[in-house]
């Protein structure tokens, strides 16, 4: 996300003509763009991005249950 934000800036900045990165080619504009696609292969393609979903649901999953643990008086398990 923050290569596709950095592109956006770099964009604006392009085509608007501002500061220093008009005098840039359009090469290094148009390269976090590349760089975020490159990124999201490759974290689909290693399983990068399932294993932060799963991890997610997991610590919704412990919150939860401590929370009805707690609500049923009972001691939250220390680890």
């Amino acid at each position: 996300m923050y290569l596709l934000v950095a592109g956006l800036v770099l964009l604006v900045l392009k085509v608007q003509q501002i500061g220093w990165v008009a005098d840039w080619s359009w090469w290094w504009v148009l390269s976090p763009f590349a760089m975020a696609v490159a990124w999201w292969s490759w974290a689909d393609g290693s399983g990068y991005t399932k294993r932060k979903a799963v991890e997610k649901m997991e610590q919704k999953k412990r919150e939860r249950i401590e929370k009805q643990r707690e609500a049923l008086g009972g001691k939250p398990k220390r680890r």
